[in-house]
């Protein structure tokens, strides 16, 4: 049996003083916003179960790249932010990471980050994981996530369910190098992710989306040109790659709206309700912004039925320079449907083939053996694997997953993540599940420099998330051994 090796600090002489603040009932804070008033680089905010009242403000709550400031929940999604303009308002925050707290009922936007106007010096570094957002008090234009000015951020298996009817799951204004992925997106009001006012480089990977609104994606928008950030950009949104994705429903699921060099490929697409896409200018000035195009739509399956077109095309716009590339087109209510009406030619399209998904009626939309939709596609670009993880083959199937896979969604993934660390008290380590961690009991061993033996404890196969009391350890380096199938040095 291979083992896990993990070399940690318990507590490094460099940062000596990180430390837990507790927040909750009895606790020394009763809210994040009195903790965060305290924190330093390296510290864990580490928040009790609880129902806590929104309208929090926090400012200038900046961590380090080697010691970031964790705000996470002691126990994943007991505790819950009620209420509230905003839940939190974050302003010129940096390496931060949120984790495992739910976020709803707000009544303007759900979590809201932004760089305090001062366009030159954004906030920058967050993460926010395994959160909740949801249920918002508002019908108009609210967002349960709403990004102003955000640059290197990461929003990773998070939950955004029932949106306000006029806003975003996630809205992004001028926001750069970010990466959505594994979050799921039910219920919208306008649409789940948008993003605009000079929003670059963000990557949309193995999501779920289901009935998002007018518009799941829109890429790019209309933004008022003194919220741009840089305040001269020539696009709302540029170099987006929308990856390995599942859309069911809404009325269009993919909107590329002033937008340049935009990606679109793998994704399934299930009964939009009235286009497929939309290419659109809203925000026209022929002496600044250049005309939407260069866009590619690549290696897609669509399934769907009689529709009011499936590529709507706006004026102002430069369909011409659009790339449509081994799509595969199915219409389930007209077996005599002659294709798709494209602005360009794709001359390797697949058209009136019924994809043969593994389970429809239950939304498993994998491939059976045997589909048309299997390894037609000779293109070995981005992405490299599914929404399932899986790596795509050579030559490639159209859609979101590769050919019919056994794994289910998350059950191969290998992340590992321990912190607070340094640490002085409460040590958190997880390991997501992967096919091979169902049947056995996992050992998790702590030991010193010198090779003996000072922590044992068993976990269930199915734990995700282990926590370690170290505070009566020394400090000084120490090995983890996990004893499971997998092999990893790190040195944190």
């Amino acid at each position: 049996m291979r083992i896990l090796i993990i070399c940690i600090f318990v507590l490094s002489l460099q940062n000596i003083y990180s430390k837990t603040i507790y927040v909750g009932q009895g606790e020394a804070h009763s809210n994040i916003q009195t903790a965060a008033f305290v924190a330093t680089p390296g510290d864990t905010i580490l928040v009790r179960e609880g129902n806590y009242p929104g309208g929090m403000y926090i400012e200038n709550l900046q961590g380090t790249a080697d010691n970031p400031i964790y705000i996470i929940a002691d126990v994943l999604h007991t505790p819950v932010i009620s209420g509230g303009t905003n839940a939190i308002q974050f302003t010129d925050a940096r390496y931060l990471v949120i984790k495992g707290i739910i976020f709803e009922q707000q009544t303007g936007n759900g979590l809201n980050v932004d760089d305090g106007g001062t366009y030159d010096s954004p906030t920058t570094n967050l993460t926010f994981a395994q959160c909740i957002f949801r249920d918002m008090n508002a019908s108009g234009n609210n967002d349960l996530l709403k990004l102003s000015g955000l640059d290197k951020f990461e929003i990773i298996d998070c939950d955004f369910v029932n949106g306000a009817g006029g806003g975003s799951g996630v809205d992004m204004v001028g926001c750069h190098h970010g990466i959505i992925k594994n979050c799921r997106f039910i219920n919208m009001g306008s649409n789940a992710i948008q993003a605009k006012g000079g929003t670059q480089y963000i990557e949309i990977s193995s999501n779920y989306f289901e009935n998002c609104g007018q518009r799941t994606l829109n890429l790019g928008g209309s933004t008022g040109l003194a919220f741009f950030r840089p305040i001269d950009a020539k696009f709302e949104a540029a170099d987006l790659q929308v990856y390995s994705n599942i859309f069911i429903g809404s009325n269009s699921p993919i909107n590329f709206v002033g937008c340049q060099r935009v990606d679109v490929i793998n994704n399934t697409i299930i009964n939009p309700i009235r286009w497929v896409l939309r290419i659109l200018q809203e925000t026209v000035d022929e002496n600044r912004f250049v005309p939407c195009g260069e866009n590619k739509f690549m290696n897609n399956l669509i399934y769907f039925g009689n529709i009011s077109t499936e590529v709507n095309i706006g004026p102002n716009t430069a369909p011409h320079t659009f790339e449509f590339t081994s799509n595969f087109w199915y219409n389930h209510q007209n077996s005599n449907w002659s294709g798709p009406a494209l602005p360009v030619t794709d001359l390797t399209q697949v058209i009136g083939k019924n994809p043969t998904f593994e389970n429809f009626s239950s939304g498993d939309f994998r491939l059976m053996v045997g589909s048309p939709a299997i390894g037609f596609i000779d293109y070995n670009g981005k992405p490299d694997v599914d929404y399932n993880n899986v790596r795509y083959a050579s030559p490639r199937s159209a859609g979101a997953f590769e050919t019919m896979t056994t794994s289910i969604r998350n059950s191969s993934r290998m992340i590992t993540a321990i912190y607070p660390n340094p640490s002085n008290d409460i040590l958190y380590f997880e390991l997501e599940n992967t096919d091979e961690l169902t049947s056995h009991n996992i050992v998790l061993k702590i030991f010193d420099n010198l090779g003996s033996e000072v922590f044992s404890k068993y976990y269930l196969a199915n734990d995700s998330r282990m926590v370690i009391d170290v505070s009566n350890l020394s400090r000084g380096f120490y090995v983890i051994k996990i004893g499971e199938s997998y092999e990893k040095f790190l040195k944190l």
